[in-house]
């Protein structure tokens, strides 16, 4: 992904609320299957690292995120972790509206 690429979906992101928090559990499976499903459904999420419980540091938790989910963190900003995978099922109208 290049820097310009990360740039449009950070600021894509900056109008979304998170949609998890990681807090005293830290990373579950049950947290890595909610975050694969709602890449699935939408390409790109925010979540939330729960500074003050975590055991692990925002930076760790979303590089663990992103290899389980095979997606891509976009940013990690304080404690807010940014994640975007490629769905081609959300883009199959735009395709067909092109010819």
């Amino acid at each position: 992904m290049t820097s310009k690429e990360r740039a449009a979906l950070r600021a894509k992101a900056n109008n979304i609320q998170p949609l998890f928090q990681v807090g005293k559990g830290g990373i579950s499976d049950a947290l890595i299957k909610q975050t694969d499903d709602a890449l699935t459904a939408r390409e790109l999420i925010k979540l939330k690292v729960l500074l003050e419980t975590s055991p692990e540091k925002p930076r760790e938790i979303a590089e663990k995120l992103a290899k389980s989910t095979s997606s891509e963190c976009v940013a990690v900003i304080g404690g807010s972790m940014i994640f975007y995978r490629y769905n081609p099922e959300l883009h199959k109208d735009e395709k067909k509206g092109r010819r």
